[in-house]
């Protein structure tokens, strides 16, 4: 039987409910469904017996606090995550349980056994021997990141709330939006916040403590062609889908995700629609280095000025634009705050996984922001697909880090 009675069906519901957010939305946040349920979570939060429950319609987060039960001043601390799902199919979200998984056998995912989780293709399946692994039925994302996260910040205030005995000072908690499209933290209110440190509750396996993540671009190319009959094209048409493979064959052929690891950075190519007459691409761009990162939208801009004076001006447009730094510029400077996470699964028989991220979290741009906040686990695994599953078990220890984190803080440790 679980310590925590709530968290796996909590979790299960909180899946089930398509939480999408939209890149190309210009609303805040980029889908009224996450406003759905943040208001929703709204009333749990009520009823669960937390304080100070406020969405806020112009940042769209929703924040609360559990008070201090003791007397002494101690800092406030303060646990964050993200309700939206990533950028693939989140409509009817069919969690599947296994139970006391093996760490060997194939996964169908299913009924016509095209989707298999196989410990062959994804090896990591073999840590969770003996463990309850929830999946997707194969036809969409399960959404654990980040509503693994969110259930278990909630679990953790529930727990305390029920078990009165547990001294703690303050804790503040915030679920936003708009995570996955890189928009959702710029809105985060960290003054009204008012904690002195927090963490997102946002990472994968078991142990996963990030404070250090890329730093982020993005670009958005146009191309205009000319489209005439082809029988009339020499010397006329301008093919602007051939213009757009021309700019991604002039990148470096192996800075791209699938050819890259560890610290190496990368250009890759989300999207591209085209025609003859029009072509629009997308691109994240990704280094671990501030400097890096201007080389890399700098070859981009270089690449564009020489189609141009290829193909005529103003043929190609890019927009390019940041999206979050590396954390580790402000963490580098409040690394008791990252000591602080080591302790707590040090003292839970949890070994840190420390390693910079290739990725970012909200706490990237919030920690810009004045409010030190790296990254600790949720527990899913394959993020942002139809392979992606969750252990139970880890995912109890996550609240366990949780509480242990608060409990520290409580003793100034």
């Amino acid at each position: 039987m679980m310590k925590y009675e709530q968290l796996i069906p909590r979790f299960l519901e909180y899946v089930k409910q398509n939480t999408r957010s939209d890149e190309n939305s210009t609303s805040v946040p980029s889908t009224q469904r996450q406003v759905d349920f943040l208001l929703k979570l709204k009333t749990e939060l009520e009823r669960v017996g937390l304080s100070d429950v406020v969405y806020n319609p112009k940042t769209a987060y929703l924040t609360a606090t559990l008070p201090a039960n003791i007397d002494d001043q101690v800092p406030v601390v303060g646990f964050l995550g993200h309700v939206d799902t990533a950028d693939f199919n989140s409509e009817g979200v069919n969690p599947q349980e296994v139970p006391a998984y093996d760490g060997q056998s194939v996964i169908q995912l299913d009924a016509a056994g095209k989707y298999q989780l196989d410990p062959a293709i994804f090896p990591n399946l073999k840590n969770y021997a003996g463990h309850t692994l929830i999946t997707t039925d194969g036809s969409t994302l399960l959404g654990a990141d980040d509503k693994s996260g969110v259930s278990e910040i909630i679990t953790a205030m529930e727990y305390l709330i029920n078990h009165p005995e547990i001294v703690h000072g303050k804790i503040r908690i915030g679920l936003g939006p708009d995570e996955e499209i890189g928009q959702g933290a710029k809105r985060f209110d960290v003054p009204a916040f008012g904690a002195d440190f927090a963490y997102t509750v946002d990472g994968g396996s078991l142990g996963q403590l990030e404070f250090e993540t890329f730093n982020a671009a993005a670009a958005k190319i146009q191309i205009t062609g000319k489209d005439v009959h082809p029988s009339e094209a020499k010397d006329i048409m301008v093919n602007a889908s051939l213009i757009g493979m021309e700019l991604q064959q002039a990148l470096p052929a192996d800075e791209v995700p699938e050819k890259t690891s560890g610290r190496q950075g990368f250009f890759l190519l989300t999207d591209f629609d085209g025609s003859i007459d029009h072509a629009n691409m997308a691109y994240i761009i990704r280094d671990f280095e501030r400097e890096g990162l201007e080389k890399r939208k700098q070859l981009l801009r270089q690449i564009v000025t020489q189609l141009n004076a290829k193909y005529g001006a103003q043929t190609v447009q890019a927009q390019i634009f940041d999206q979050y730094y590396n954390m580790y510029e402000i963490m580098k400077d409040h690394l008791d705050v990252v000591t602080r996470a080591e302790k707590a699964m040090a003292n839970l028989g949890i070994k840190p996984q420390e390693e910079a991220v290739r990725g970012g979290t909200d706490g990237s741009i919030i920690s810009f922001m004045g409010l030190p906040t790296p990254n600790i686990f949720a527990g899913p695994e394959n993020m942002h697909g139809r392979f992606e599953y969750v252990s139970e078990q880890v995912m109890e220890q996550a609240v366990d880090v949780i509480l242990e984190i608060i409990n520290l803080t409580t003793k100034g440790e």
